[in-house]
């Protein structure tokens, strides 16, 4: 790891003031208030933040978000952990929920962001299947019933100009122009770019002046996808992810590990590796709601892929990465994230019943 990352730190009030006043105008003339959703932060929650912090153009736009910081009692390396990149993924969605209402961190610090675009969080457009709900309902063990918003794999239509006829990534390829929207296809984004590209943007900004030293972006699937149960590394990752996925292996859970290749241009597993100085890893569960041969999929309760089963393949993967990453760094880095349950209890029960 080199140091450049905290020399940054002193920068950002000048450049957070100069980018406020020089978008005034634009902020005050589309002024809209973020998606909110029913996310309960825990004790281990020890501060709350908005993707606007770190790119204020963001602030009063549906791009704007909530991050929730968990900073343990003996200093460590830093995660940032991703859900709602593709807000149809749902498995990532409440896994990030369920780490910001029941996790707690001993050591280092944890970056959680549930719903990372939340202009995708907004709506359901069908994009994966028709099919899918607006809201998926979870029971507490008291009793109560929560709803958590089904979104879209894409930004919104009416937050950014039309789709062009093809998207260009600024680094290289053209892929179909809709995916101008797609958040995981605009990494490492643009300060003054459309609203996908600042999200991302965001992202990268808050890697550097929180000194992330692990990503990990939370995705799914159809359940027929050769990405169903993978874990994608970059290049510097993969001895840790081959020793994640074997420990994974020993306990029941068998991912396919996936390297990320040059062409995967715009992707997070790619940008944050090559732009940042993180570990990158990408994890794909595989989601009812994104198989075509289903004709009424059930996102919660499908009898192959369970919501519950799906959110303990992310959460025990994050931890199977952790541990190894700490392996790697040695004992004053390591990153200490636990719950008050055993993660294997996620598997055959109710989701709602580990929330707050």
């Amino acid at each position: 790891m080199n140091g450049h990352k905290k020399e940054q730190r002193p920068r950002r009030t000048v450049f957070r003031l100069a980018a406020t006043l020089s978008i005034v105008c634009v902020s005050v003339a589309f002024a809209v208030d973020p998606a909110s959703h029913d996310i309960r932060p825990g004790y281990g929650v020890t501060e709350t933040r908005w993707l606007s912090d770190y790119l204020p153009e963001l602030a009063n736009t549906s791009g704007d978000t909530p991050i929730y910081m968990m900073r343990g009692e003996s200093e460590g390396g830093t995660l940032l952990l991703l859900g709602g990149t593709h807000a149809n993924e749902i498995a990532g969605v409440m896994a990030a929920t369920l780490v910001v209402e029941r996790g707690a961190v001993s050591q280092g610090t944890v970056i959680v962001i549930p719903h990372t675009n939340n202009s995708a969080a907004q709506y359901n457009d069908g994009t994966r299947h028709p099919g899918t709900p607006d809201w998926i309902e979870l029971t507490t063990s008291s009793g109560e019933k929560r709803q958590f918003r089904y979104g879209s794999r894409l930004t919104a239509m009416e937050d950014q100009d039309p789709d062009p006829g093809m998207f260009v990534h600024p680094l290289g390829g053209e892929i179909p122009g809709q995916e101008a929207r797609n958040l995981n296809r605009n990494h490492p984004g643009k300060a003054h770019g459309t609203l996908t590209e600042q999200i991302s943007y965001a992202l990268f900004q808050l890697a550097a002046q929180e000194g992330v030293d692990v990503v990990i972006d939370m995705h799914e699937s159809s359940t027929t996808s050769r990405l169903a149960y993978m874990l994608v590394c970059h290049q510097r990752a993969m001895e840790i992810g081959a020793m994640a996925t074997l420990d994974l292996e020993m306990d029941g859970i068998a991912l396919k590990q996936e390297v990320s290749r040059e062409e995967f241009r715009g992707l997070s597993h790619r940008e944050f590796g090559d732009h940042t100085d993180a570990f990158a890893f990408l994890v794909e569960t595989p989601n009812p709601g994104q198989e075509d041969a289903i004709e009424h999929p059930d996102v919660v309760n499908d009898p192959e892929a369970p919501l519950s089963g799906r959110v303990h393949t992310h959460l025990r993967t994050v931890k199977a990465i952790l541990d190894n990453y700490g392996f790697t760094v040695g004992p004053d880095g390591k990153i200490e994230l636990g719950y008050p349950f055993s993660l294997d209890a996620l598997k055959g029960n109710d989701l709602g019943t580990f929330l707050r």
